[in-house]
């Protein structure tokens, strides 16, 4: 399909806001709530829009559409993670955030093993960067530990990006649960630089 003409008008709308995310999601809303549209097929044209304003709203479609549809989630995990704009990529943590609560944290418990497998850097800080604050969400508020273990994995990850996410994700926690965090961290080589890096990230102010 081609982008029809006010979808055209809308993404010429949306691309004249360079920065933030409220005006992409409240056109996603918008969007979403008409039943006369295939959310899929739009979504699918949008993440190939030349606009990273386009790509971001076709990310956020595809994020309210993971937890019926499951090409959609596969979408996001091994096409939109490849976009180099890190604006979609932010929206990327957002979609698969918008995925975990429509479904219930406790149940994407093994889709959020698994993106945390997964060999490409942007799939794997979607999840540590979307479920921030991780113990503000269900599942995770009650069992800090779980969220604690979800994230440490990567402290020592190839990508300074992601062990940023984790730093700083571990830094929200500790602020609740001091404790468990410090005494996960006890545990870590700090010899390691990756490491070193990611546990004073942790301890910033």
């Amino acid at each position: 399909m081609t982008l029809d003409t006010n979808l055209t008008t809308l993404l010429s709308h949306l691309t004249k806001t360079e920065h933030g995310f409220k005006h992409i999601i409240s056109a996603g809303d918008d969007l979403i709530k008409d039943e006369n549209l295939n959310h899929f097929e739009i979504a699918q044209e949008l993440i190939k829009h030349e606009s990273y304003q386009g790509r971001m709203l076709g990310t956020y479609l595809f994020g309210a559409l993971c937890a019926e549809n499951i090409s959609a989630l596969k979408i996001l995990k091994t096409q939109v993670s490849k976009d180099e704009n890190w604006r979609v990529q932010e929206m990327l943590a957002k979609a698969f955030d918008y995925y975990a609560k429509q479904i219930g944290y406790k149940s994407a418990l093994p889709e959020i093993e698994n993106w945390l497998s997964d060999e490409n850097p942007n799939v794997v800080r979607a999840v540590i960067e979307g479920l921030r604050i991780w113990t503000s969400r269900p599942c995770f508020k009650e069992n800090p530990e779980i969220a604690i273990q979800l994230i440490s994995q990567h402290n020592q990850n190839e990508s300074e990006y992601v062990r940023k996410s984790v730093g700083n994700a571990l830094r929200d926690i500790s602020r609740k649960f001091p404790d468990l965090v410090k005494r996960k961290t006890a545990e870590w080589n700090l010899e390691d630089k990756r490491i070193a890096f990611t546990s004073k990230l942790i301890l910033k102010k």
